[in-house]
């Protein structure tokens, strides 16, 4: 099975990668890394979008695969980079498709959007797939009373 996002010890690069940005929600962080950690993904910071090393490919092969990048969004009012991806409210995506996701200079278009409940995500072949020239972004999909999260928000684009 394909690994879960959710908490857990992880190792983390937080520079040099470049920049995660998706202007239309004015959305514009750090890009760091991440591994699968006991088949979990969880993001070692609050203020930056990380790709995950260990699945699919790297920004700069994206033609060859699929590039995974997680986020870290925060309940209760917080905000963190995955806050500016979803409106908690509709239970759904903020980025509309067709807007820009750039991830270390690639862009993509968004394709589509939906809510995975986390205990599926794990085994949801669909967001797995190593697709050449297609992004998956995962962040928690907050709730609007702040109680914990209960789906995971998992945006597909393809490379503009």
């Amino acid at each position: 099975p394909a690994p879960a996002a959710s908490a857990d010890a992880a190792t983390s690069v937080d520079s040099g990668l470049g920049r995660f940005r998706a202007p239309s929600v004015g959305l514009d962080v750090p890009l760091g890394a991440v591994d699968v950690v006991g088949g979990v993904v969880d993001p070692p910071g609050f203020s930056s979008a990380y790709r995950v090393r260990d699945l699919g490919v790297a920004p700069e092969d994206a033609a060859r695969g699929t590039v995974f990048v997680v986020m870290h969004s925060i309940r209760g009012g917080g905000t963190g980079p995955g806050d500016l991806l979803i409106d908690d409210r509709a239970g759904s995506a903020s980025v509309a498709p067709g807007a820009v996701i750039e991830v270390a200079g690639v862009d993509y278009a968004v394709g589509s959007s939906r809510a995975v409940p986390k205990g599926e995500l794990p085994n949801d072949a669909e967001v797995w797939a190593d697709t050449p020239g297609r992004l998956v972004v995962i962040t928690c999909l907050q709730r609007p009373d702040g109680s914990p999260s209960r789906d995971d928000m998992v945006i597909e684009a393809t490379r503009a």
